[in-house]
C-alpha cells in the first residue's frame, strides 16, 4: 500500500473503498478470484506504488460469463422498477464513498481532486436519471390497416452487456452504461483499462454490498481486470450482446468490425478533436475560462479536451495574449492538492506522445507562444508532470488533424464564420464543438444543418464537461456512438413489434386473400 500519503487521507480512503495491498481483479458481485498475472498500480501523482491486482485471464473469464448468463435469467423477470431500486441504492452508497472514491480516482488517474469528485458525482447523477427512466421503458401503440386489431412495440433485455472502457474516467464512463443497462434488465461485464484497475474494484465492491443486501445473483455484475487478450475474448464473444468501448479511434475500428462481423451491437465512444471558435462577438472573460478549462483539465486527457482554438482576426491578438497570461498563472502539481490546475499525464508512456506531438508540431512549422516542457524535480518525481502549451498552427498540418491526448493547444485565425465553421469541421473527428458568441445569427448558425459536424455543439460555453441528461457522443472517426441520457436507453434493448388480433376471423395484411376452406381452388390475389 502507497506510504508518505497521509496529508490527503489516501489511506483511509483506500481502506473505506476495500483496497488492501493485495486485490483480486475478478468479480461476480462479492465473489473475488484472479488467476492472472500480478498487475503494479503506481500512482502518477508520485510515482509510488499503490497496491498490486491479480489479473484475470481466460479461464477466469469463462467463469465470468458462466455467471452472468445464469444472473441474466433472473434479472431480466424482475419489473423494471424493482430493478430501478438497485440502482438507486447503488447510488445512495455512492453518495456516502463520493469522498474515498473521488480521493482514489484523484490518485490513480492523476485528474484533479475536484475532476475525481466531479466524476463520482456524475455516477450518482445517471443513477438518479435510470432510476426515473426505470419507470418510462415505453414502446408506442399504432393503429393496425385490419379491423380488431392492435399493433404495439416494446423493449426487452439483450443479455450480457460488455464495457470497456479508458484510463481517463476510470468510473464514471462505466456507471452511465451499467445504470442504464442494469435498468433495462441487462448484466453486465466490465474490463476497464489496467492502469486504474483499483478504481474499478472500488467500485464492484460497492456494488457487490447492494446485490448481498438484495439477495440478488452476483452476475449482474461482473468486472475483470486484465490486459488486452481479454478485451478481445469480449469483442469476439457471441454471449456477449453489445459492447460498448470507449478507446481510440484505431482500436475502435477494430471494435466495431469485429462486433459487426458476428452481428452484435456496439457503442463507439472514440476521438476527439475538439474546436472553439471565438467570435469577434465573444464575450472574451467567458472564452478564456472555456478555453483553458478545456485546453488544461485532466491534463488534456479527455476525449472532449480543446485541441484547437479558432479565433476571428480582429480579437486574435487580445486572445493569444490573454491565452499567455492565463497560462502563466497554471498551477501545476499533486492533483490531491486543490490549489493546483494541472496533475499529470498517466504515465510516461504518454510524456514521451506529448514530447513527440511538439517535435512534430515544430517540425510543420508551428510556432509555440507558450513552450512545453517535462517539469523536474521533488514534486514531479514520478516523470509524468508537463507543462501545457499553446501554438500558433494551420488546420492542414498533419499533426493537427490527430487527437493528441495531452494538454497542447492549437490557436489559429479566421475571417467570416463559414470559413471557422469549414475549419472546425475539417478534421477526421466529430466529437465536441462550441462557439463563444453574443450573435444571435452567429449561434443559430451554427447549430443549423450548415454548422458543427459534431455530436455535442455547444454556445458559450466550452467543448469539455457534459450534463448526463444528454446523449453523449460524436460522428465520423468518434464512432457515432451515444451514452448517457436521452434515450439512450433504446441501445441496451432489442426492439420488437407485436400484433394481437382479437377478430373472429384473419385477415392478413395488405388486403391478401388466401382461401383454404373445403376442396375449392386455393388462390392468392393481391390487391
Amino acid at each position: 500500500m502507497t506510504k508518505n500519503t497521509n496529508d490527503f487521507g489516501i489511506e483511509k480512503s483506500l481502506k473505506n473503498l476495500g483496497i488492501t495491498s493485495e486485490n483480486y481483479g475478478v468479480s461476480a458481485g462479492g465473489t473475488s478470484f484472479g488467476n492472472g498475472a500480478v498487475i503494479e498500480s503506481f500512482s502518477p501523482t508520485d510515482g509510488k506504488l499503490i497496491a498490486k491486482i491479480k489479473s484475470g485471464n481466460e479461464a477466469d473469464y469463462a467463469q465470468i460469463i458462466k455467471k452472468s448468463k445464469k444472473a441474466f435469467q433472473e434479472f431480466r423477470m424482475m419489473p423494471a422498477p424493482k430493478r430501478g431500486e438497485l440502482v438507486r441504492q447503488f447510488g445512495n452508497k455512492l453518495r456516502e464513498k463520493k469522498d474515498d472514491l473521488g480521493k482514489l480516482v484523484s490518485y490513480e488517474m492523476g485528474k484533479s481532486l475536484q475532476e475525481g469528485l466531479g466524476e463520482v458525482q456524475e455516477m450518482i447523477d445517471i443513477c438518479d436519471f435510470a432510476v426515473g427512466l426505470s419507470r418510462q421503458l415505453h414502446g408506442f401503440t399504432m393503429h393496425s390497416e385490419r379491423p380488431s386489431h392492435r399493433m404495439y412495440e416494446q423493449y426487452h433485455p439483450l443479455g450480457i452487456v460488455g464495457v470497456i472502457s479508458a484510463f481517463n474516467f476510470p468510473v464514471a464512463v462505466w456507471s452511465w452504461n451499467t445504470a442504464l443497462s442494469w435498468i433495462c434488465g441487462n448484466v453486465t461485464v466490465w474490463k476497464p483499462s489496467e492502469k486504474v484497475g483499483l478504481c474499478a474494484i472500488a467500485c464492484q465492491n460497492i456494488i457487490a454490498e447492494v446485490l448481498k443486501e438484495n439477495d440478488m445473483p452476483e452476475g449482474i455484475s461482473g468486472m475483470i481486470v486484465a490486459d488486452h487478450t481479454i478485451g478481445q475474448k469480449i469483442v469476439d464473444d457471441k454471449n456477449i450482446a453489445l459492447v460498448s468501448f470507449t478507446g481510440s479511434t484505431k482500436v475502435g475500428r477494430m471494435v466495431g468490425a469485429k462486433v459487426a462481423e458476428r452481428f452484435g451491437k456496439s457503442i463507439l465512444e472514440l476521438g476527439g478533436n475538439n474546436a472553439i471558435i471565438i467570435s469577434e462577438h465573444a464575450d472574451l472573460d467567458m472564452a478564456i475560462i472555456g478555453a483553458v478549462f478545456g485546453a488544461v483539465g485532466t491534463a488534456g486527457q479527455r476525449c472532449t479536451s480543446t485541441r484547437r482554438l479558432i479565433i476571428h482576426e480582429s480579437v486574435y491578438d487580445e486572445m493569444k495574449n490573454r491565452l499567455v497570461q492565463a497560462y502563466g498563472q497554471l498551477k501545476i502539481g499533486n492533483p490531491l492538492d486543490e490549489n493546483n490546475h494541472v496533475g499529470p499525464l498517466i504515465d510516461t508512456d504518454a510524456v514521451k506522445q506529448y514530447e513527440a506531438s511538439i517535435e512534430k508540431c515544430k517540425k510543420e512549422g508551428g510556432r509555440f507562444i507558450v513552450e512545453g516542457e517535462v517539469l523536474s524535480g521533488n514534486q514531479y518525481a514520478s516523470g509524468c508532470y508537463v507543462k501545457p502549451c499553446i501554438a500558433e498552427v494551420e488546420n492542414s498540418y498533419e499533426i493537427v488533424q490527430h487527437e493528441t491526448f495531452a494538454p497542447i493547444l492549437y490557436i489559429m485565425k479566421y475571417n467570416t464564420l463559414d470559413e471557422a465553421i469549414a475549419i472546425q469541421n475539417d478534421v477526421p473527428q466529430g466529437l465536441s464543438s462550441a462557439i463563444m458568441t453574443q450573435n444571435l445569427r452567429e449561434a443559430e448558425l451554427f447549430l443549423s444543418h450548415a454548422g458543427s459536424d459534431c455530436g455535442i455543439a455547444n454556445v458559450n460555453i466550452g467543448t469539455s464537461g457534459a450534463e448526463i441528461g444528454g446523449a453523449f457522443g460524436g460522428e465520423k472517426e468518434t464512432g457515432g456512438g451515444r451514452e448517457s441520457g436521452s434515450d439512450v436507453w433504446k441501445y441496451y434493448m432489442r426492439r420488437q413489434t407485436n400484433t394481437i388480433n382479437y377478430s373472429t376471423t384473419l385477415p392478413l395484411a395488405q388486403g391478401i386473400k388466401f382461401d383454404l376452406s373445403g376442396n375449392e381452388k386455393k388462390e392468392i390475389d393481391a390487391v
